[in-house]
């Protein structure tokens, strides 16, 4: 007698080409409409959907550049990202890794003032100065445009900022906006999250200057039409002209833009709106963040935010289908996945955390994985894979000179010198288990700049080149993991331009950095008072 057919083979036998032309149809209706926010029932077959994609062929990895080991390889190695969040197949030739503060703020203006029909920020706050400003007029001159011009009077703006470091100060970000506000209020849009762990007593009591360490809006996502930056810089002078970041810029990826607005415009929901009088409003229906029930806050945001990530995860896998079926764009042209994620642990949201400790773990012996981080504060987390697993690592941080933080007044003024405490008590802990050769530590120094650069290159065996880099917000620490909001992609490609391109920038950083160690933490500028040593543990959780 047959076996009993399951609902995964029934999904996989009934799924033909008519099906997928039909599902296709529906989800573009799903996610172009106006009414996306509302779900659908199509987020029921994500499951069965999932598991009727035929496993990848297990294919051995020659040694060279990860583009010799073909599309089923890098499939192979890394398809189980595709499990966890949505997976875009793009174009590596419409990747460009940006180098330099000047680059990244050049192609911001740029893109800003050519934008047909959609400008969306993502920062943490925007600075108050004159390059600033320059960024506010770019808008300025483009939505005047869309007025004038009945070709492009759909040109809508989109800022998402944090509450307590945009309103920190008399000037600053939320007045840098609000003459754009009050003269286009129907085409801009100026969101401000707050954390819903900053309330009650504790947000009386904490200064203005330090209410950020309780949680912040961190995402740092810059889309103009179909084309996006991704990078961990703010919009910030200094970070348009001497604190190095890492940048990334994809054209012409409009599924992807499509899933970054949405993710902005779903954090944007659950923020406060800023009115054109300077007072903010919460949508009508929503959960106040610290005013309303502190669960209810967290409950209402998950669904929200994980409904665009969950919708764009089906989507994604009913277009593959289709693509299959009808023979879509060769592997040779989309040789590249980009994979979206998203850190929200106060909202319960923890897929970038889950992702990168499975990408930590499964990189043995035959891996080398060169990891930046402008704050190293590793959580415990990730500090037992770097220690426990088999690869090498190579790991760039910050010297104190170069600390964003080095020279700053009262007791931010430390939290270089805690930095310091933290790379000699990781530093021992590498030499107390013998694993020197394999675990390296560097600093970068450049006169007159900070650094900020965050993210990871990742190379499979006999690789002179990475196949895989993760780039975006996040700092790999504690605040990254459990505090704030961020986001940041995980781009595996076959590409071997875009492979040269993300190997010159690795260079780039590390060849301005001096390996640790023992003679490093002897020297007179690295001696780190008692009672700094005392609150580095207070300094690991807020900063």
């Amino acid at each position: 007698m047959a076996a009993p057919i399951t609902w995964r083979r029934l999904v996989h036998s009934v799924y033909s080409p008519a099906i997928a032309g039909v599902f296709s149809r529906i989800s573009d209706r799903l996610f172009r409409a106006q009414e996306r926010r509302r779900g659908s029932a199509v987020l029921l077959l994500a499951p069965l959907l999932a598991q009727a994609e035929p496993a990848p062929r297990h294919v051995s990895r020659p040694t060279g550049s990860a583009g010799a080991q073909g599309s089923d390889g890098l499939c192979t190695h890394f398809h189980w990202m595709a499990e966890q969040v949505p997976a875009f197949r793009v174009p590596g030739a419409h990747i460009k890794i940006l180098t330099s503060p000047d680059q990244f703020y050049q192609a911001m203006k740029a893109r800003i003032r050519t934008a047909q029909r959609r400008v969306v920020m993502a920062s943490l706050y925007l600075g108050t100065g004159q390059l600033e400003q320059e960024l506010v007029d770019c808008m300025e001159e483009a939505l005047q445009h869309s007025k004038e011009n009945s070709h492009s009077a759909g040109l809508k703006v989109s800022v998402l900022l944090d509450y307590t470091r945009g309103s920190r100060g008399q000037i600053n970000s939320r007045t840098m906006l609000l003459p754009l506000l009050q003269r286009f209020s129907s085409q801009m849009r100026v969101s401000l999250y707050h954390t819903p762990d900053l309330r009650g007593l504790l947000r009386l009591l904490v200064p203005q200057r330090f209410n950020e360490t309780i949680g912040v809006q961190h995402i740092k996502v810059y889309l103009f039409d179909d084309s996006i930056i991704i990078s961990g810089a703010n919009l910030s002078d200094s970070y348009f002209t001497n604190r190095q970041d890492r940048y990334v810029l994809l054209e012409r990826c409009g599924e992807l833009a499509d899933f970054f607005s949405e993710l902005v415009e779903a954090v944007g929901d659950v923020s406060l709106q800023l009115q054109p009088d300077d007072s903010v409003t919460m949508l009508e229906g929503m959960v106040h963040p610290y005013k309303g029930n502190r669960q209810d806050f967290a409950a209402a945001a998950r669904k929200r935010i994980m409904e665009v990530v969950s919708l764009a995860q089906v989507r994604q896998q009913l277009l593959r289908h289709r693509s299959k079926e009808e023979g879509g764009m060769s592997e040779c042209e989309e040789d590249t996945w980009v994979f979206p994620l998203v850190q929200m642990k106060p909202l319960g949201i923890r897929l970038d955390e889950q992702v990168t400790q499975r990408l930590l773990t499964d990189a043995g012996p035959d891996s080398t994985v060169y990891l930046t981080s402008g704050y190293f504060n590793l959580t415990r987390a990730y500090m037992r894979l770097v220690l426990g697993t088999g690869a090498r690592y190579r790991i760039l941080t910050a010297s104190p000179e170069v600390n964003g933080f080095f020279g700053a007044k009262g007791v931010a003024g430390a939290i270089p010198a805690a930095y310091i405490h933290i790379a000699r008590q990781f530093y021992n802990q590498v030499c107390q288990l013998g694993q020197q050769d394999r675990v390296r530590l560097h600093e970068y120094h450049r006169p007159q700049w900070t650094f900020h650069a965050k993210g990871l290159w990742y190379y499979l065996q006999g690789q002179d080149r990475p196949c895989l880099t993760l780039i975006g917000s996040p700092n790999f620490g504690y605040r990254s993991v459990h505090r704030d909001l961020e986001a940041q992609i995980a781009i595996a490609t076959e590409n071997e331009e875009l492979q040269r391109q993300l190997q010159e920038e690795q260079e780039m950083l590390y060849r301005r950095s001096s390996e640790v160690s023992d003679s490093t933490f002897q020297q007179p500028d690295r001696h780190v008072k008692l009672w700094v040593k005392l609150v580095t543990p207070l300094i690991k959780n807020f900063f």
